[in-house]
């Protein structure tokens, strides 16, 4: 596995292994962007309420990259008009397709069955490659499926060794659905865990990077956020170690449904966790 590798959706579409998330990149947003796709950043997650699509398109032709190269996934809100906001989205970025968009997070009522049909209008129009959703619990893509007959091409929720779940895992796999790991380092509010510094000294690198290859080794595809350099740089080489299965099993049973957040949406009723969607 590399940086390169990708993962084949349920569409036929590819998309890459590994990813940055952009939430709360609002300063320097086109710099930063330039410089993790120098670094081979092969995956760019966004949303229409970050504030970061302009930044993102700027440092995106910044870069000088092909635009085929980077793979830019965002979002539609769940009070928007999805096709209008696609639409919206595209002239913020300044581009002409995205390749993957989701609803950011369920409603409070039903499973958002009017903003699937016209996510699946602007996929046939081209305006993006693929559709998925984000936030959503095992039951909701259920009545989406059932409504549809279309099955998302991803889920986007918070996962990491101290907060996953083995039903969603398995489900996913079954129906060919990915999981975007979004908060794989657990904001930071974990990574001075005993175990996770053990493994860090035992493979030579960081309690992140211990996170992120856990994700990667899951078949996951983990969204970090970093704006930092350094850190950029450290979250992208994780295609060098292998964790052993050994310790690939300690850290998923660290597992106790953790949410950075508060709450995992994917395992507590929405209508409990629908304060804490980032």
């Amino acid at each position: 596995m590399t940086k390169d590798t990708t993962l084949l959706l349920n569409s036929g579409n590819i998309m890459p292994v590994f990813g940055l998330g952009t939430w709360q990149l609002t300063k320097d947003t086109a710099e930063t962007i330039a410089y993790a796709i120098s670094l081979g950043h092969p995956l760019i997650d966004t949303s229409s309420d970050y504030g970061t699509q302009p930044g993102i398109g700027n440092g995106l032709r910044k870069s000088g990259v092909p635009r085929d190269k980077v793979y830019i996934v965002t979002k539609v809100e769940e009070t928007d008009d999805a096709y209008q906001r696609t639409k919206a989205n595209l002239e913020e970025l300044d581009i002409d397709y995205v390749d993957l968009t989701l609803i950011h997070r369920p409603p409070p009522q039903g499973a958002g069955e009017t903003l699937w049909k016209d996510l699946i209008r602007a996929r046939e129009e081209g305006l993006t490659k693929d559709i998925g959703v984000s936030n959503y619990s095992i039951d909701l893509i259920d009545k989406l499926i059932a409504n549809s007959g279309d099955i998302p091409a991803v889920n986007q929720i918070e996962w990491s060794p101290f907060g996953h779940s083995d039903e969603m895992l398995k489900y996913c796999n079954a129906k060919r659905i990915v999981i975007q790991a979004y908060s794989p380092l657990t904001r930071t509010k974990r990574l001075d865990d005993k175990t996770l510094k053990e493994l860090a000294e035992k493979y030579g690198v960081t309690s992140a990077q211990i996170l992120l290859r856990w994700n990667l080794q899951m078949g996951t595809v983990p969204i970090p956020k970093a704006n930092q350099k350094r850190h950029l740089d450290e979250n992208i080489n994780v295609f060098d170690f292998e964790l052993e299965s050994k310790d690939m099993e300690k850290l998923s049973n660290l597992n106790e449904e953790y949410s950075s957040l508060g709450s995992l949406p994917y395992v507590e009723p929405p209508h409990l966790a629908s304060n804490i969607f980032r």
